[in-house]
């Protein structure tokens, strides 16, 4: 790969889930974010639910496969972690290619695609009964 470095360590990945944006079909989750780096990074996962290490390993191949026809259309400096789904046996490199130049590339490169995604808005539970914590109050309320 040219112009990508191999994203490697578990912080980039987490930071890419949530942080990130995202892109799917039936067959591989595209994760996106800036580094704020000069170069781009790209990482491959495949769980063991795509099957047995044979699988696992053809998933990643016609994943970096499609990456690497359109490599000089993604932006400069920002994460991508692509994360192959079940649906992914039996497809062929065209498929995923098809599903880069057709839906990622587009989201990409629109101008609102690396902004921040907000976080999980839900209450956070407190107690092990599952009950979910009430909003303190503040003192200028009493």
């Amino acid at each position: 790969m040219l112009f990508t470095v191999a994203l490697k360590d578990n912080k980039a990945f987490n930071r890419c889930f949530k942080t990130g944006n995202y892109c799917s079909c039936s067959m591989v989750t595209a994760y996106f974010t800036q580094n704020g780096t000069a170069q781009s990074r790209v990482g491959i996962s495949v769980s063991k639910k795509v099957g047995n290490a044979v699988a696992r390993n053809r998933a990643k191949r016609i994943i970096r496969a499609a990456y690497r026809l359109h490599e000089s259309s993604f932006p400069i400096g920002c994460d991508i972690v692509f994360v192959a789904r079940e649906d992914i046996n039996g497809k062929k490199e065209q498929d995923i290619s098809a599903f880069i130049e057709k839906r990622l590339l587009p989201v990409l490169a629109e101008p609102e695609a690396f902004k921040r995604r907000s976080g999980n808005k839900r209450r956070k539970k407190t107690d092990k009964g599952g009950k979910f914590a009430k909003p303190k109050k503040s003192a200028d309320k009493q």
